[in-house]
Order: structure tokens, then C-alpha cells, then sequence
């Protein structure tokens, strides 16, 4: 993008939470930021000029739960950690993985999301690819990492995305080291999940004591490092906030308790239907899915969709991220998880646009930057055809992506067929 692009005529949804079309403006951009916005009425000098011709311009998708290392095919299957460390300690097969998740990082951006959260990945290869981003040596979206989460042996991703803390004082050790490469947050794995759930009817199991899940916050809060937590019960949840946890993602089913917690800590609930649904919904043929594991995916789907509608009813900020890399979920599908988020909590579309932009960068602590088209904001914007409020699907395929000072005509991206139309059965 030249040092100053005007966007005319286009239709501006602002990303606020009661924004509604404004027809016929022009946003003015220089050296990456918004420095106007009005009625496309005037003649420009000394601008690259593109013309949206009544196309729909909000702020980029931000997708707070990200792992970059899948492309969410259901034929990829989970490595065993002995086989991630073996491929993390060759020079040749890291440089492979690494390449893999700055494509995927990439495919986050083309699809319209131009902030990603990423949520546990390998070794420090999300802060590597954060930092070739932010010195503008590759294109991506913004990226906030936390590298490697801590979890405990046994617990979920442990020796995968996950490092394996046995006491208090290996949790503040194993936070100091993922410190090293200066991350954005730090992630903890304080339940088990649907997919490593051993009984019917107990996902999420408590895997993580409360007194390493505070050695982890207590460490992690005294480095200036948010925290965010996988969670898939209530007695995971209560653990994770009397310890000090920022973020719950996931979720569990409230009670008045965990209502309370969330208040008295001011923490956040990062809604991810996406994951649960596949495996709750779609044929176990095709899914792979066992009984146990269907029925335990119902368990937390329902979990995740009551906690955010207990959330946004107690006024307890509500997130939205994709899970993405899990089975039947891609780098690309950031649109669905509005579009779930509408359908299953029963939020308007207008809502879930608005979550999606500023209540996620509220969240991520980055409302003054991003999240929303504002005077003195970056432009990171997202042009489709259709009006997304009257059509969330309008959202899948973007017209143009603007980002970290590109403007992105036309983005295609390969996607893949047989999640496409199992996931579109469910729309």
C-alpha cells in the first residue's frame, strides 16, 4: 500500500457494538493508519484511490484461539510426543514445520482474520514467525503468541504444544523459559480435553493442581504476562480463576460461583464453538468419533454455548476464537465461529461482528489500536460484497484484506473439500 490510499465508496460497518451501515464513505489511510473517514464526495490528490463500489468495509477478524501447527483435516493424525520432539529437534524438519504454520499464519490473513492469538504451538516457532511479520520480511496478520503452553504429565497436549511441569517451582521455571522469547501471554492446560477424555461423561478433567496453576499466574503476572487457560469443566473453571487466570477458554457450564469468580477477577470467557461441534453434530463415520467421544463432545458443546450465554447475561466479557488446527477446523473458517456464535448463544449477527472485532481487541487489551474503523486506529480491514449483517456467510469470502500496510485484492485460498461440505450441513 502506497503512504496514502483512499478507500471510496465503500459502506462502513464500524465494528462498534450498535453500528449500523454508512453508506457512501471514504476512509483515508497514511503509513498504515486511519486519518479520515467521510461522505465519498470530494476530490482526492496526492492518493491511491480504490474505488469499493458499495462493497462492505468493517475492521479485520480477530481469532483469539489459534494453534497454527494443522490445517484441521480430519486425515491428520495426532503425534505422539516422542515423534513432535524428534521432528523439533532436526534443523531440517523444523524448518519444514516452521514453513507450514507461516502458511497457515498466512491463510489466517487471506480469510479475512488480521489478528490471530495464538494459544500453544511448538517449541518458539509462533514468536519466530511473529517477529518476521512484525519486521515486515513475510506477510501474516498481527499475531500475539505464547509459544509453548505448561501443562502437567498426562494433561492435555503434554510433550505436544505443551511442556510438563511436576511441582510449583518447575511451573515458575518452564514459564521463565517460554519468557525467553518474549511471548505475548502464557497458556496453561488445567483440564483434559474431549479428545484425550478417558470416562463417558467426565471431559475435562482437572489435570492441573490449584497450586501449579498459581505458580504459573503468580510467575507469568509478575512478568507482566496475561494468562489464559484450556478449560472444559466447572471445577476446572473455578481452579483456574481463584489462581489468578485472565482467560478462560472454552468454558464449562456457570453456576453462581463461577459467575462470582469471573466479577471478582475480571476475567474473560473466549467462547470456541467450533471445535465442539464437529464431533457433537457431524456422522462419528465421518468424524472418526467414538461414542465416548461423541458423547463427551456434547458435553462441553453444550458447556461452551451455555457459559457464553451465562457470560454475556452477567455482563462478563465474552471472546471469540476458532480452536483452529483441531479436527474439521481450519486456519480459514474464522466466519463460522461468528456465525455459530449467532446461531447457538442467539446474539444478533451485528453482535457478532462486533465481538469478533472490538470486544476481541478489548480483550487482548488493543481497543486503542485495532478492532474498529476509527480515526487514529490501523487500518487492518476486511471488504465483502454483501452486507454481513444481514448474511454472516457473507464473510467467507472476502473481496479484500488490508493489513500491516498491504492491500490484499481478491485473496484466494485453497480450502478443503471434505470439511466444506460436512461443516455447511450444519449451517
Amino acid at each position: 500500500m502506497s503512504k496514502k490510499t483512499a478507500f471510496i465508496n465503500c459502506t462502513i460497518l464500524d465494528g462498534t457494538k450498535d453500528m449500523i451501515p454508512q453508506e457512501n464513505m471514504t476512509v483515508l489511510v497514511e503509513d498504515k493508519k486511519i486519518i479520515d473517514i467521510k461522505k465519498s464526495n470530494d476530490t482526492l490528490s496526492g492518493y491511491d484511490v480504490i474505488d469499493l463500489d458499495g462493497r462492505y468495509l468493517l475492521p479485520g477478524l480477530i481469532n483469539l484461539h489459534v494453534h497454527l501447527p494443522g490445517s484441521g483435516k480430519p486425515s491428520d493424525k495426532a503425534q505422539s510426543p516422542e515423534k513432535v520432539q524428534k521432528l523439533m529437534k532436526n534443523p531440517i524438519s523444523r524448518f519444514v514445520v516452521r514453513k507450514m504454520c507461516t502458511n497457515y499464519a498466512k491463510t489466517q490473513l487471506l480469510s479475512g482474520t488480521t489478528t490471530i492469538r495464538t494459544v500453544g504451538g511448538l517449541g518458539n516457532i509462533d514468536s519466530t514467525i511473529r517477529n518476521k511479520i512484525n519486521s515486515g520480511e513475510i506477510l501474516g496478520p498481527r499475531m500475539l503468541v505464547s509459544d509453548m503452553a505448561i501443562s502437567v504429565p498426562g494433561g492435555h497436549m503434554a510433550g505436544v504444544l505443551a511442556y510438563e511441569a511436576t511441582s510449583e517451582e518447575e511451573c515458575k521455571a518452564l514459564i521463565r523459559k517460554v519468557a525467553e522469547n518474549k511471548p505475548d501471554l502464557i497458556k496453561l492446560m488445567v483440564t483434559g480435553g474431549v479428545l484425550d477424555a478417558t470416562v463417558k461423561g467426565e471431559p475435562g478433567v482437572l489435570r492441573m493442581p490449584y497450586e501449579y496453576v498459581k505458580a504459573c499466574c503468580d510467575e507469568a503476572h509478575k512478568l507482566g504476562y496475561p494468562v489464559a487457560a484450556h478449560v472444559e469443566s466447572p471445577e476446572g473453571v473455578k481452579v483456574a480463576l481463584k489462581a489468578g487466570v485472565d482467560t478462560i477458554e472454552h468454558g464449562a457450564v456457570m453456576d453462581e460461583e463461577i459467575l462470582s469468580l469471573f466479577k471478582e477477577k475480571g476475567a474473560s470467557n473466549i467462547c470456541t464453538i467450533s471445535p465442539g461441534l464437529p464431533l457433537a453434530k457431524l456422522d462419528p463415520k465421518l468424524t472418526g468419533s467414538t461414542e465416548l467421544t461423541k458423547f463427551n463432545g456434547n458435553i462441553v458443546l453444550d458447556g461452551i454455548i451455555s457459559s457464553a450465554k451465562a457470560a454475556l447475561e452477567n455482563d462478563i466479557p465474552v471472546g471469540l476464537g476458532t480452536d483452529s488446527a483441531c479436527p474439521f477446523i481450519t486456519q480459514y473458517d474464522m466466519w463460522r465461529e461468528l456465525y455459530y456464535f449467532s446461531k447457538f448463544v442467539g446474539v444478533s449477527n451485528s453482535f457478532a461482528i462486533h465481538t469478533a472485532t472490538l470486544k476481541n481487541a478489548e480483550i487482548i487489551g488493543l481497543d486503542k489500536e485495532i478492532g474498529s474503523i476509527e480515526i487514529g486506529k490501523y487500518a487492518d480491514m476486511l471488504i465483502v460484497d454483501k452486507n454481513p449483517i444481514d448474511d454472516l456467510k457473507a464473510l467467507r469470502t472476502p473481496y479484500m484484506v488490508v493489513a500491516n500496510g498491504n492491500v490484499i485484492k481478491e485473496p484466494k485460498i485453497k480450502k478443503i473439500a471434505v470439511i466444506e461440505d460436512a461443516l455447511d450441513s450444519q449451517l
